[in-house]
């Protein structure tokens, strides 16, 4: 079939191929398409300049896609890694370390290392020395659901 399309539509084959995987990328969710799309356009930007010399033949060309195909996922991957680093919400979806640092009054006793806080409009589990209720504690750390806490 790739033998055929190439025969067909000649270096524009792979043009087409790239549109429409660029285009399916917008329909599907995850960004994975896209980069066999590159892969794609940049294999046809290569066949606009090599059609009709001996070696271009469709083995090539499908094996230069391939190969363009995984530098696109590799370069995209390291460029995306480095974009998402540099967050100005860090702590988004991470709500329990959100909390680290902040100061509560215990609600109820922390009794063999458990016990409760309201912070803002939520009661949190803790965990930390036996303390009574009433005592204004620290969130040191979390760990899933659960608050570390110390004395403030």
């Amino acid at each position: 079939m790739l033998q055929w399309l190439v025969d067909q539509l000649g270096p524009w084959s792979w043009w087409i191929v790239g549109l429409v995987l660029l285009a399916a990328e917008l329909v599907m969710p995850g960004m994975f398409l896209i980069w066999f799309g590159l892969g794609a356009m940049l294999t046809g930007l290569l066949s606009l300049a090599l059609w009709g010399d001996f070696f271009w033949s469709w083995q090539v060309q499908a094996l230069t896609f391939a190969v363009l195909s995984v530098f696109s996922i590799v370069l995209g991957r390291k460029l995306l890694k480095n974009e998402a680093a540099k967050s100005d919400e860090p702590l988004l979806n991470q709500r329990t370390a959100s909390l680290v640092g902040r100061t509560a009054t215990l609600e109820e006793p922390i009794r063999d290392g458990r016990g409760r806080i309201k912070l803002d409009d939520t009661w949190w589990p803790v965990q930390g020395p036996d303390l009574d209720g009433g005592t204004k504690v620290m969130v040191m750390s979390a760990r899933g659901r659960d608050l570390m806490v110390d004395i403030a």
